[in-house]
Parts: C-alpha cells; sequence; structure tokens
C-alpha cells in the first residue's frame, strides 16, 4: 500500500522500511510533533454547559 507522508506529501510504500510511518522519516515525524507543540493543530471540541456534567465524587480506590 502507497500513502503520502502527511507533512511532505512524498509517497512511501507501508512498510518496515519506514520505521516512522506513516511519516517517510523522523525529521518529517518531527515536524510534525512541533507543529502540535506550538498549537498549528487543534482538536476540535464543543463547548461544555457545566450543569451537564457529572459532580458526584469519586468513589475511594482499593
Amino acid at each position: 500500500m502507497i500513502v503520502n507522508c502527511p507533512t511532505c506529501k512524498k509517497p512511501i510504500e507501508w512498510g518496515e522500511q519506514y520505521p516512522d510511518r506513516p511519516f517517510c522519516s523522523e525529521r518529517c515525524k518531527l515536524i510534525d510533533l512541533g507543529a502540535w507543540a506550538n498549537e498549528e493543530y487543534r482538536v476540535p471540541a464543543e463547548n461544555v454547559d457545566p450543569d451537564d456534567l457529572d459532580q458526584t465524587p469519586d468513589e475511594p480506590r482499593h
């Protein structure tokens, strides 16, 4: 199977020869990690009404 590297878009074969898959290299993997660390990527979330949250205390752990 051929996939495109999410960072540079280079086509790579999905296999053991690319241990950093889906990235083509360690460099592309680190570029992507840096983008997450710089908050360039975000996971969408919905605002939650505090009244909708479960307010019961956690039960003691055994």
